[in-house]
């Protein structure tokens, strides 16, 4: 299971990935077609064609990690694009869904307060 610090933002890359691509391949995708900084410490998912695969990519003390993860049945519902198109920015407990398996397409957000940050 993952460990997430508090501020860190979680960007899903909506365009399938090929999962050969590692540290070196993945962090271009980020500079180049995220617009981000690979070694923010923010973390950056991407997944297979199929869907059927994941990969995180993100910064931690001293260098860049990879979690990986494969099903053997069935797929990550991937959330749906807005914006620039390029990626979805996610909440931790979003992403703790989809990787447990949850469409967030089917579910309902309540309403909560969020402060208004500087």
């Amino acid at each position: 299971m993952l460990n997430l610090p508090l501020p860190v933002k979680i960007f899903w890359r909506v365009a399938p990935t090929d999962m050969r691509k590692s540290f070196d391949s993945l962090s271009t995708i980020v500079a180049e077609q995220l617009k981000q900084d690979p070694l923010s410490g923010h973390l950056f998912i991407f997944t297979s064609k199929r869907r059927d695969r994941v990969k995180l990519l993100y910064y931690e003390r001293g260098g860049l990690a990879i979690w990986y993860k494969r099903l053997e049945e069935g797929t990550f519902a991937a959330p749906q694009p807005s914006g620039d198109g390029q990626s979805v920015q996610l909440t931790a407990e979003q992403l703790a869904l989809i990787l447990s398996g949850v469409d967030l397409a089917g579910t309902k957000h309540r309403k909560r307060y969020e402060r208004e940050t500087a």
